[in-house]
């Protein structure tokens, strides 16, 4: 990418990221502002463009956007602490934990209830039932 400024559309080919989510990004604050033409088209740097595959890699580890606004106020801000960083990544960590932990026992649960269902032509199915609140067989 060049120095240039360059459109949307280029912008979000450069990133990785849609042009939709540019938007969204900019309307959350993320990216500041965008410089604009005299017609209103956005343009955008090579530092937007940085800023965008930061947001996009922050999104694919799974932090939410408000802790990836508080990790683009600590990139920017080169006097940080880099702790304060580590302190949202650790509570990161712990919720995906949480997540996991819950996904897990929601697939034993499920895995139980496949065990218990025949899958053959009678009604009585334990799925539903557990579903429906019934005690489990």
């Amino acid at each position: 990418m060049t120095n240039d400024p360059v459109p949307i559309g280029e912008a979000a080919r450069a990133s990785g990221v849609s042009a939709k989510m540019v938007r969204h990004y900019e309307s959350l604050g993320l990216l500041g502002d965008v410089a604009r033409t005299e017609s209103g088209y956005r343009q955008y740097g090579a530092a937007d463009v940085h800023t965008l595959r930061f947001i996009k890699r922050a999104r694919d580890l799974g932090f939410s956007m408000a802790e990836i606004a508080d990790l683009l106020s600590l990139w920017r801000d080169r006097s940080r602490a880099s702790g304060d960083v580590k302190r949202i990544a650790q509570q990161h960590v712990a919720d995906l934990d949480a997540r996991i932990a819950a996904m897990q026992a929601m697939r034993h649960t499920l895995n139980q209830l496949l065990h218990h269902c025949h899958g053959d032509q009678r009604p009585d199915c334990p799925i539903l039932d557990d579903l429906a609140g019934a005690p489990p067989p």
